[in-house]
Parts: structure tokens; sequence; C-alpha cells
């Protein structure tokens, strides 16, 4: 095998081994929070060792704020014509309390802990994905208020689910769920 064919596996090999990591760390973090996962967790489901973890990711923060970053899936809802964001934001949390099912972030999100570190990767996160996208996309006065309006409706619902269970308000028409949650994105999202 050529030497350039060698640095071609090498780095494939080293992007299919970080992908492992990253999916396992998300997957961890998901399920048991931040404080209880550890290193030799993720190193052990990814298939890798401690020592590779560490050199690829450094610290187990590091490796949280990039399984964060690249398992998010909120910029495909925020991205698009701005007189249809209320709506698409509306859909996609009336899916989320209806159906009860969340992505791997959503879930990092929700039981990331306390940890000051971790609330500062957290809010970067979030005002980087959410607030300043949203921002971006309005029109008047004070839109990074406007943006944080809609982010806590956004977050919230993920603490509804948590106190009252998945399909907390399965019973409720789907189409009045979220017909409600746009008229609440339109107020917070106006000028």
């Amino acid at each position: 095998m050529s030497n350039a064919a060698n640095i071609r596996q090498v780095t494939r090999d080293r992007e299919a081994t970080s992908r492992r990591i990253l999916e396992a760390a998300r997957d961890l973090f998901a399920a048991h929070g931040y404080d209880q996962v550890t290193m030799r967790m993720i190193a052990a489901e990814a298939g890798a060792n401690v020592a590779l973890v560490n050199r690829y990711f450094g610290t187990k923060a590091a490796l949280f704020a990039e399984a964060l970053a690249t398992g998010s899936t909120i910029e495909s809802v925020i991205a698009g014509d701005p007189a249809g964001l209320a709506s698409r934001l509306a859909h996609r949390l009336a899916v989320r309390l209806q159906s009860g099912a969340t992505e791997p972030v959503t879930r990092m999100v929700d039981r990331a802990g306390t940890s000051p570190e971790i609330q500062a990767i957290l809010r970067a996160h979030v005002e980087a994905t959410v607030v300043k996208r949203i921002a971006a996309q309005l029109d008047g006065p004070h839109p990074e208020q406007r943006a944080l309006l809609a982010a806590t409706m956004i977050l919230g619902t993920g603490s509804v689910r948590r106190l009252f269970g998945p399909g907390v308000i399965e019973a409720v028409d789907a189409e009045e769920v979220e017909a409600r949650l746009r008229a609440m994105f339109e107020i917070s999202l106006r000028p």
C-alpha cells in the first residue's frame, strides 16, 4: 500500500472512531446524564480505549460539547422562510409533546446536570443554535429577546415531559395543540 493510501486509511479510521465515540457519548449522556457517565463507559461503548477518547476529545466536558454540537437537529427546523418559523417550531414541539419521542441531544439537555462548566456549555449551545439563529430571522426591535422567549418554550417541553411523562397531552387533538403552540410562537416572535 502506498503512503498516500495509508494516510487515507488512517484518516478514515480516525473519522470512524471519532464518530463512534461521539455516538456512544451522545447515547450515554442522553440515557444517564452528564454526571453519571464516565470516560471509561464511553470508551467501552465505542469499542475504544480511554486514552484514545482523551486524545480525540480531551475532557469529558469537551466531548459533551462536541456531542451536543454535532447531534442537534433544531437548526433544520429554524432554517427556512422566516414567515413560516412559528409554524415549524410549533409543529416540532407538538410532535415532541404528543409522541414523547426525543432525540439524544434533547435528552442530553434534559439530563445535563448542574455543574457550572456544563451549564456554560449548554448556554453557549442554546445561544448559538437556537437564540441567535431565530433572532437572525426576525425583523424589528429586540430580536434576541423575542428569540429567547421562543427558546424558553422549546426548552420547557423537556421539563413538562419529565414532570408528566411522555405523551402528556396525547388526548388533546393534535391539530389544536399545534395551533395553540403556533399562536404562542407568533406572539413571542413578532415585533
